[in-house]
């Protein structure tokens, strides 16, 4: 498995990290065998968030039930949440009072004294970014949060924050896959006015991460659309499937480390986060990590996806 020192941070990390918000309803066993895969796969980093449920916290405390980590297992893992969203509504809530209770609450289920990484789930609004660095401040003084990041936030809101926080904020979760790229597809048509990916929906989140040391993390890498249903075997991108294919067997993996190794061939070093709970699937997709495609391969990925390469 491919890893890396994340910038700002002292975690060497993996390409390939392990999501837990569909494990409410899977038995000890299930658990066990899903993280465990993983970790053989070279997979210890796993993303939580106190939203996953169907309750607050249900999947963070499924997690530490089934896994009962020993203190040199629980040190050996990176484990990372995330808390803003509310329900029922939903609405979102960065205040100091909010991100304290939702830390606390994801600690106790987790059975851990402290997280390695806390992102702030979805952008608010009605952030105030002076009580996000309070709440930061408290949680880092106190050993609860080592390490601070978003998700689904653009520069403009990365740099709001960055104005009072004083902990380096080291990862942003966006969702991304080949065919859900707007990222990457809207800088490849730059100034090509009649053609819709030419718009730039995030202002350059990608290389805004990349000359801040910010690392993304792709949510979603199989995901056709958003909420779409997966784009692997579908015959809607019946020509990407071809490309796939027949890049599988070159370098003998399965599909799903193609459909990853497309996200890490990226030289903004990114994350793949994984939200499938087969333990299969697992283990293809990680392999995809070391596989490393040429530019003619990733472009013509890019191309079969749907995006325009002018």
């Amino acid at each position: 498995m491919k890893t890396f020192t994340m910038p700002g941070a002292d975690l060497q990390v993996p390409a390939v990290v392990l999501g837990l918000m569909r494990i409410a309803e899977k038995s000890d066993e299930e658990v066990r065998t899903l993280v465990r895969t993983a970790i053989d796969a070279g997979i210890d980093f796993v993303d939580h968030a106190d939203l996953y449920g169907p309750t607050y916290h249900a999947c963070e405390r499924r997690f530490a039930e089934a896994m009962r980590l020993t203190p040199s297992e629980r040190e050996a893992l990176t484990i990372q949440t995330k808390c803003g969203i509310r329900q029922p509504g939903p609405y979102f809530d960065f205040s100091y009072e909010h991100i304290l209770e939702s830390v606390d609450g994801s600690l106790a289920a987790l059975g851990t004294d402290y997280l390695d990484i806390l992102l702030l789930h979805r952008p608010d609004a009605l952030v105030e970014p002076d009580e996000v660095a309070r709440a930061f401040d408290a949680l880092h003084a106190a050993g609860k949060v080592r390490h601070f990041g978003v998700s689904n936030h653009t520069p403009g809101q990365v740099e709001l924050l960055r104005h009072s926080v004083r902990q380096p904020l080291v990862a942003n979760q966006i969702q991304l896959s080949v065919t859900h790229a707007p990222a990457i597809a809207s800088g490849v048509a730059m100034n090509m006015g009649d053609l819709d990916q030419s718009i730039d929906r995030d202002n350059g989140i990608v290389d805004y991460c990349r000359l801040h040391g910010i690392t993304l993390q792709a949510w979603s890498p199989f995901q056709a659309r958003f909420f779409d249903g997966p784009f692997l075997g579908n015959p809607r991108y019946a020509e990407l499937n071809t490309v796939i294919d027949r890049l599988a067997w070159k370098y003998e993996v399965p599909a799903e480390a193609i459909a990853v190794a497309w996200i890490t061939r990226h030289p903004a070093q990114m994350q793949v986060v994984l939200g499938t709970t087969t333990p299969a699937r697992v283990e293809a997709a990680a392999r995809g990590a070391d596989v490393h495609l040429s530019r003619s391969e990733w472009y013509e990925m890019f191309r079969a996806a749907g995006h325009t390469v002018p």
